[in-house]
C-alpha cells in the first residue's frame, strides 16, 4: 500500500513554487543590481553637490 500523502502541504509547496518562480521573473525583468543602485546614488549626490557649490546662497537649501 502507497504512504499517504497530504494533499494541503503538495498544494502549498506548488504554490511556493510559482510565487519563486514569477519573483525570479520579475527580478530579472525589473530589478537592478547592487552595483547599478550604488552607481547611481553617487551619481544624484555628485550632481546635488555641484548643484549646491554654485549657489549664491547655500542656506536657502529647499
Amino acid at each position: 500500500m502507497a504512504e499517504p500523502v497530504n494533499l494541503n502541504r503538495f498544494r502549498k509547496e506548488k504554490a511556493r513554487a510559482e510565487k519563486k518562480a514569477r519573483a525570479d521573473q520579475n527580478a530579472v525583468k525589473f530589478g537592478r543590481t547592487k552595483a547599478e543602485k550604488s552607481r547611481d546614488k553617487s551619481r544624484k549626490d555628485q550632481e546635488i553637490r555641484r548643484l549646491d557649490d554654485h549657489r549664491s546662497d547655500p542656506e536657502k537649501r529647499d
